[in-house]
């Protein structure tokens, strides 16, 4: 498996993750997946693939003094962004497919834009699911379809034409999942018994095309593809061509529906 399909980035980019992804698509997820997740005041959270912890932050919100959170991922740079925003928080460097925590252990388990890039998929939600006490949920979310996402859509097809497909790539990887049949029948393979999928609508939204193409770009796996040269060529390009998710105030706007994988602990 090649590395932006693992969903990793360096020390730089998860910075810049935090610093421009999280306002401009993953900051609004945040509450719902906590919701379907069933997560309240007084429950124990885990948030899987926490990256920069945006799902952990909000669930320590949440949950209040008598709750707890804790958050698990396998890119230690990103880990420690989560750590330097939020000390409070338990972080823990580790796998889905190997989550170091016992038996029952949390009442609402979330992975939010994770399960796309485990290596085994199956394995990380039976996992999900061990830690879960009886009667407590699930909550796992991955990308709609890259068609239902126009924005990303056109900006895939930039990348293909200038750069080629290896490039391209690097930005369909997240959409991987986005068909809710496939994501269904991932949860029956782990035997979640009653697992639904919900689609929900959302919207990317950066300040501008240079914000857009800077996020994609320097906080991604794209960051290690792509030198100053072909960088300044991708933005020319993407200023002109991308105009029609532009709006006049200057701001991007676009598409981004989601698929909330829910289940119940039985």
């Amino acid at each position: 498996m090649e590395q932006y399909a693992k969903g990793q980035v360096s020390k730089s980019a998860a910075e810049v993750y935090e610093e421009f992804f999280v306002p401009a698509l993953f900051g609004q997820w945040a509450g719902p997946v906590l919701d379907a997740a069933g997560a309240k005041p007084g429950d124990a959270v885990l948030d899987v693939a926490c990256g920069t912890g945006i799902v952990a932050r909000e669930a320590a919100h949440r949950v209040g003094a008598r709750g707890s959170v804790a958050g698990l991922d396998r890119n230690p740079d990103m880990l420690a962004v989560a750590k330097r925003i939020a000390p409070e928080i338990d972080w823990h460097l580790g796998r889905a497919e190997e989550i170091p925590f016992p038996d029952a252990r949390f009442d609402a388990v979330a992975c939010q834009f994770g399960l796309m890039f485990f290596e085994d998929r199956i394995r990380a939600l039976k996992e999900m699911a061990r830690v879960a006490r009886p009667g407590g949920r699930l909550a796992v979310a991955t990308w709609d379809k890259l068609d239902n996402s126009p924005g990303y859509d056109a900006m895939v097809g930039l990348l293909d034409r200038l750069f080629g497909e290896r490039a391209a790539n690097a930005l369909r990887a997240p959409f991987v999942l986005g068909e809710a049949g496939d994501l269904a029948a991932l949860a029956d393979m782990a035997g979640l018994d009653g697992a639904r999928v919900e689609t929900r609508d959302g919207t990317v939204a950066f300040p501008s095309i240079e914000a857009w193409v800077h996020t994609d770009v320097k906080g991604w796996t794209l960051a290690d593809m792509i030198d100053d040269e072909q960088y300044a060529t991708l933005l020319a390009t993407a200023k002109r061509e991308l105009t029609p998710f532009v709006r006049p105030d200057g701001t991007v706007s676009f598409a981004g529906p989601v698929h909330i994988l829910i289940a119940e602990k039985t």
